[in-house]
């Protein structure tokens, strides 16, 4: 789950990590009564959404007074933005961050995250600042420190802080502030179950002061049940419809932009499915995996997500039963397209606990679904009845 900047801060601010004064804005109505409240005598307006890339599509601007403030932030306020992640859409702006401009004088990068290859916690240190930390690594890889360090209670040790902040080369008060916020980014990761924790850039003012100046933040999913207060920073006007509709029925579902609806049970199972459609010169319109014991209910719901979607031209539905029955999926099947008259072209490959049965009961729907063999059947087979 993705927060908006100005919660990310607002948690980095509870763990006593650096961070500017800022305000957070849902209405134009709000603009003149909360920017009273700053003191700076610049200001940063931000826009809010969960892309990066804002700042080149005009969502990030330094303004000089508040008159020019009130005007600029209202100008923004409804705007579509549109950045390499938002896609050609763009997002819409529904609340925007003012905080008090600071004097930059050198921009760093540090993030933590939970590194899944080593089952460790990686910090990662750049002098490079501001920038694609993925382009620094590319390019420059001698910018970047990884530490990695085991999960432990009392945080990381002075020897993994010091590597981790030496890249830096900051002053001995320098080197206190950003020790005991390497030790802040641990604490949120762990007591909020954080998977990504990331402070791009980092700065120094030219006063000499570390402030955490931009920062995002994801949590793991998996682990929102324990966590309620993070629950409730969830924007759903910043997720797709189709996936919030998913997740109410516990279903693993991403939308993507091609024209082949899957449904498939297992995350290995739907990635393999996704690639030989491609194989086969097609794009997967999702990745959705119904899990190894869906029901009938939760079928259906899968079922009617795919069909959501207007560009989907057809359905390949891939099951190997295991725990999850193929008698149960087809009878979820045939219901969920009786109910939205089915008009687009389903192929289903069953295999497995049940998949006699499983067949059976798609044959006597009187439905028009083509049967495949195998996985390199049924690819064949969609792609050439959405032709």
């Amino acid at each position: 789950m993705n927060i908006h900047e100005h919660q990310a801060k607002e948690i980095l601010k509870e763990f006593k990590a650096p961070v500017s004064n800022g305000i957070v804005i849902y209405s134009k109505d709000e603009i003149e009564d909360k920017i009273s409240i700053l003191k700076g005598k610049q200001y940063v307006l931000k826009a809010q959404i969960h892309a990066g890339g804002r700042g080149k599509a005009g969502g990030v601007k330094l303004i000089k007074n508040v008159s020019d403030l009130v005007s600029e932030a209202k100008k923004m306020m409804g705007k579509i933005l549109i950045t390499h992640q938002t896609g050609p859409e763009g997002k819409e702006v529904k609340r925007l961050y003012v905080e008090e401009a600071s004097d930059i004088l050198k921009e760093f990068y540090l993030s933590c995250l939970i590194d899944r290859e080593s089952s460790k916690i990686a910090f990662i240190s750049s002098t490079e600042g501001g920038m694609d930390i993925e382009k620094v690594a590319e390019e420059t890889p001698n910018k970047i420190i990884t530490t990695k360090i085991d999960l432990k209670s009392e945080g990381p040790s002075k020897e993994e802080i010091e590597n981790i902040i030496s890249i830096f080369n900051f002053d001995e008060s320098q080197n206190n502030v950003a020790s005991k916020l390497v030790q802040s980014l641990y604490k949120i990761l762990i007591e909020k179950d954080a998977s990504l924790i990331e402070i791009n850039p980092l700065i120094i003012t030219k006063e000499n002061k570390i402030i955490c100046l931009d920062a995002k933040m994801n949590f793991d999913d998996n682990a929102i049940f324990r966590r309620p207060e993070i629950l409730k920073l969830r924007d759903l006007n910043e997720e797709e419809s189709a996936e919030i509709e998913a997740s109410k029925h516990d279903l693993a579902y991403i939308k993507l932009n091609g024209t082949i609806g899957c449904m498939v049970n297992g995350a290995g199972l739907a990635m393999a499915t996704m690639d030989i459609i491609k194989l086969y010169g097609q794009e997967p319109a999702n990745f959705l995996d119904v899990g190894g014991g869906a029901s009938k209910e939760k079928v259906t719901a899968a079922f009617k997500l795919i069909l959501a979607d207007k560009n989907v031209k057809g359905i390949l539905i891939n099951i190997f039963g295991g725990i999850m029955r193929c008698d149960v999926l087809a009878s979820g099947v045939v219901e969920a397209a009786k109910q939205v008259n089915l008009s687009v072209p389903l192929v289903v490959r069953l295999a497995g606990t049940n998949y006699k049965e499983g067949k059976e009961i798609l044959d006597k729907s009187n439905l028009k679904i083509l049967s495949a063999a195998d996985l390199n059947d049924a690819a064949k087979k969609i792609v050439e009845a959405i032709k």
